[in-house]
Formats: C-alpha cells, structure tokens, sequence
C-alpha cells in the first residue's frame, strides 16, 4: 500500500484505523494563529491571514483556522492522543507551529502521552523583513516519541535546522504549503519502508515527500478542494516512484 487518502474530520477518521498502523506521525495543523487579538484571531479566514491582499492569490480557503487558545489546545490534544494509539512502540511525531502557538503545541503533545523530544526550526528566506524588529523567519516543528527510541531501528543523522522557500508561483497549490525538499527530510525520522501519517494533509506535500523516500502515506484532508489536489499529488507521485503492479490508489 503506497498510500490512501480519506477525506473527512481528522478525529472521525483517525478513530476508525487499527492500532500501530504508522511509525511517524507527520503534520500542519491549521495554527489558529496570526491575530493581534482575540476578534482577529476569529473573525479572518485562513487567506485573510496568510496571504498577501496585494498578491491576489486564487488560493482556496479551509476550514478549522478560528479556534480560541483553549480550543485548539484541546482539538489537538484529542488528536495526538488518538494518533498516539495508531503509532508503533518508539515511533515519532512531528508537529509544526509558528511561535504563538508553540507553547500549546509542546503541552499538547505531552498531554496526549507522547514523551518531547525537542524543536526543529524552519528557516525561510523570503521572509519580510519589519522595520524596528526582528524578522519572523522561523516556524518550528515540535517532535516527540511513542516512548523509548530505538536507534538501531532507524539509524539516520538528521539536522534540527531547515531552510526553504514556501513554494510560489503554480506551484503553491496550498495557503500554508510547505517545501517537499524539507519534507523529504523529516519523512526520514519514519524508517524505510515505514509507513507515514499526517491528518491534515492540505495538498499532499508530506504524502508526496513520503513516497519519494520510500515510505507509505496516510493522509486526512477535511477540505474537498485540497483532498482532490492531494489525491492528484500522489497518484503521480506514485506513478513515477513505483510499477504498476504496485499502485494502489486512494480510498
């Protein structure tokens, strides 16, 4: 099985796989994220947020980016205790976040029983510089175990620093798409062969990452839109990496 994509709520969806079913749990939540204050932070859509108004972009928008503090601690905490059930014994998580919601992130990963590994930064040079501040250059992916890691499992050095361009142009077929190359990466913590989870699959990138290293996908994507350039994504990512014989196309 290359990989499967569902398309519905990621919490009814993740309650329905079998335990120990992935070795990496790989994912961007929606950040909930980005406002001054708490009106802000609930009344603008994810486009409003995370796109330029000059830049005219036709990006679609999705859903789940209006959470309060609370709200999204929780959401999350419920998800990664249920994906915690899906991953193998010394298995891993990887969560990305921007720096609002870094703190949350950390206490939800622990709360849902993963043991904290650390934090990755992601470097992106095209950040806009702010007169009189620093550049928010940096968001973070927040990494965690299913217990004990096993190294001899697995034995890869991997860097806790990436840097990449969100992808522009035709290529940016998502608001928050992140770069394939620094997916490739992280993909590398699951082992070869291993099978990779990511619940909020936007527009595949992690998937398509996956299939490139050698390693199987399951992807969650709640957004028609998105779950139909995901599904895309991957069937011609698979087409080019594996025969035939081989491809399994999505659910």
């Amino acid at each position: 099985m290359p990989f499967s994509l569902h398309r519905g709520d990621a919490l009814r969806v993740l309650t329905t796989l079998p335990d120990g079913c992935v070795d990496s749990v790989i994912t961007d939540p929606p950040y909930n994220s980005g406002g001054r204050t708490a009106k802000e932070r609930t009344s603008r859509s994810a486009r409003q947020k995370y796109t330029s108004a000059d830049a005219k972009h036709a990006l679609a928008d999705f859903t789940g980016e209006n959470m309060d503090q609370r709200s999204y601690g929780f959401w999350l905490t419920q998800l990664m205790t249920e994906a915690h059930r899906l991953t193998k014994p010394g298995g891993t998580a990887l969560l990305f976040t921007d720096w609002r919601q870094l703190p949350i992130t950390t206490d939800a990963i622990q709360a849902a029983g993963w043991l904290w590994r650390g934090v990755l930064a992601w470097h992106k040079p095209q950040a806009r510089p702010q007169k009189g501040r620093f550049t928010q250059n940096c968001e973070f992916v927040v990494w965690g175990s299913n217990g004990t890691l096993d190294g001899s499992r697995n034995p890869v050095y991997l860097p806790g620093l990436y840097s990449a361009s969100q992808p522009s142009g035709s290529k940016r077929r998502h608001i928050t798409q992140k770069p394939v190359e620094v997916m490739r990466e992280l993909v590398k913590i699951s082992p070869p062969g291993g099978t990779v989870l990511d619940f909020c699959a936007g527009s595949g990138s992690t998937g398509v990452a996956a299939l490139l290293e050698g390693r199987d996908f399951i992807g969650v994507e709640k957004t028609e839109h998105y779950a139909d350039i995901a599904r895309d994504r991957l069937t011609e990512t698979a087409r080019k990496t594996l025969t035939r014989d081989d491809l399994v196309l999505t659910a």
